[in-house]
């Protein structure tokens, strides 16, 4: 079994997966916020 050595990975596969969902849950949230903040104005 091979030695295993923290740090050696390569994960920019990972990084660019993780900054993807996060930059789709921050718009998704924005679009939620904007969504609710309509539906306020419209039931007033």
């Amino acid at each position: 079994m091979a030695d295993h050595k923290h740090g050696e990975m390569d994960i920019t596969v990972q990084e660019k997966t993780f900054e993807g969902f996060m930059n789709m849950t921050t718009k998704a949230t924005i679009a939620i916020v904007v969504f609710l903040i309509f539906l306020a104005l419209i039931a007033v």
